[in-house]
């Protein structure tokens, strides 16, 4: 990979996976002035903290990587503009998928902003999908590995949310990036790929909804 002329002060998304772990190491050895920046989104209740975990091998990687990173709880914005629209669509009878909204509503909107804040001019991700220039501004692409496909969470994304971001990761198969990881030590070259939607976690998905969604008794009618 060659080396920028004009050296850019790239935020990196980084969730604490191998994906923006890599993104975030390719964006390094390109010359780039790289930050790495975690954002928690869920308050646990239960007693587990994964997102304690998934911070501390955000800070080995840019440790490993020597860049800084900062971490931002969107909490409250998660709840309010992501997980209540969830809630209220089940309610409907749909079958919503709140990493869509996740990405318009948060890593896109806010995370964006906070990016721009610190003085980011370019905003990287992990995601599997590129983007590239247009007359409207930005067209989103599928990644190049078919199975790891991301395009489709993304595509409620405004193309004026995508001006200057970057998906590095879209250009490669999976298991090249997991080939990437280990040539540049990252400690998370071997780390599993997070499964489900992100606020659950390993929780039966029935029970924890109930929390939120109480029974209602109804009628059987015949149609």
């Amino acid at each position: 990979m060659t080396t920028r002329q004009n050296k850019r002060k790239v935020v990196v998304a980084m969730s604490g996976g191998v994906d923006s772990s890599v993104a975030a190491a390719l964006s390094a050895q390109a010359g780039d002035e790289v930050v790495g920046l975690f954002m928690k989104n869920w308050e646990e209740t239960d007693g587990s903290c994964p997102a304690a975990e998934d911070y501390e091998d955000v800070v080995s990687v840019c440790r490993q990587l020597d860049i800084p990173c900062y971490a931002v709880n969107f909490s409250e914005q998660y709840w309010e503009r992501v997980f209540s629209q969830f809630l209220e669509s089940l309610k409907r009878g749909e079958t919503p998928n709140p990493d869509v909204l996740c990405n318009s509503e948060i890593k896109f909107d806010v995370l964006k902003e906070k990016a721009e804040a610190i003085g980011g001019t370019v905003l990287v991700t992990g995601h599997y999908c590129r983007a590239r220039p247009c007359e409207r501004g930005k067209l989103l692409l599928r990644g190049l590995d078919p199975n790891k496909d991301q395009s489709y969470f993304l595509h409620a994304v405004t193309a004026g949310q995508l001006a200057n971001v970057e998906f590095p990761i879209g250009e490669y198969h999976k298991p090249a990036v997991r080939d990437l990881a280990k040539s540049f030590g990252l400690a998370t070259a071997e780390k599993k790929d997070s499964q489900g939607i992100c606020f659950i976690g390993k929780k039966n998905f029935r029970e924890f909804l109930h929390q939120y969604l109480p029974y209602r008794p109804g009628e059987f009618r015949t149609l």
